[in-house]
């Protein structure tokens, strides 16, 4: 039986010594290959302009760029901390004259309708205060026949995975955050239901062993 959602926070990770934690167990996820490089790449997302909403330190985004030519990347958070190290970090990439990194709220994003070619988002979506609203927001700055893709952790992974996932979380000190974000995390059935009151309504969503992605193009609704 899946256990009931437990909420974390909606402010997204601050505080110098949780962030460098968390950048260096992103480093180790990227290093390893085990970032959702690969799966936004498969997603269709290989073109334009695109934004990433809670992009953390920046890897993906900047794994992205890599990965891709002539485009370029907006990024979104609302950690004043993360903003600061994503700057860094895109130079350390030599993509600073790609990047664009700017502070903000998925639920009022500020940005003009039909603004990107893509956006894409990984765990931060169990951060959201209102997923819905940010769905719909997600929709509004999208061009038509621009693509999206959301992934997270799932709440009703096996406790065989989430004890695999435990064990290889590197530093260990950031391991009980991994907790509280699958504890707030959503199930595949959980995500269909809510994108059905949304403007995403028709999106694909697909459940892996740890993950959960919704994924799909800007249609009229």
């Amino acid at each position: 039986m899946t256990k009931t959602r437990i909420p974390e926070t909606d402010q997204g990770i601050q505080g110098e010594l949780i962030v460098a934690e968390y950048d260096q167990m992103q480093q180790k996820l990227r290093d390893r290959g085990w970032m959702a490089t690969d799966a936004l790449l498969e997603s269709g997302i290989t073109t334009g302009h695109a934004l990433e909403i809670g992009h953390g330190p920046g890897y993906l985004g900047l794994e992205w760029l890599k990965h891709t030519q002539g485009t370029t990347l907006t990024g979104l958070d609302i950690s004043p901390d993360m903003h600061e190290l994503a700057q860094k970090n895109a130079a350390v990439y030599g993509f600073s004259d790609r990047t664009d990194y700017q502070m903000g709220n998925c639920n009022a994003l500020p940005f003009a309708d039909e603004h990107f070619d893509a956006v894409f988002t990984n765990g931060s979506l169990h951060e959201w205060a209102d997923p819905c609203g940010a769905f719909d927001e997600i929709w509004r700055v999208l061009k038509p026949g621009g693509r999206f893709y959301i992934s997270d952790l799932r709440r009703d992974m096996s406790s065989l995975m989430s004890s695999v996932m435990w064990l290889s979380t590197r530093p260990a000190s950031i391991r009980p955050g991994l907790l509280t974000s699958i504890r707030a995390a959503y199930t595949p059935g959980e995500l269909l239901k809510m994108l059905a009151d949304t403007k995403l309504r028709g999106a694909l969503v697909s459940g892996g062993w740890i993950d959960v992605s919704i994924q799909g193009e800007k249609r009229q609704v």
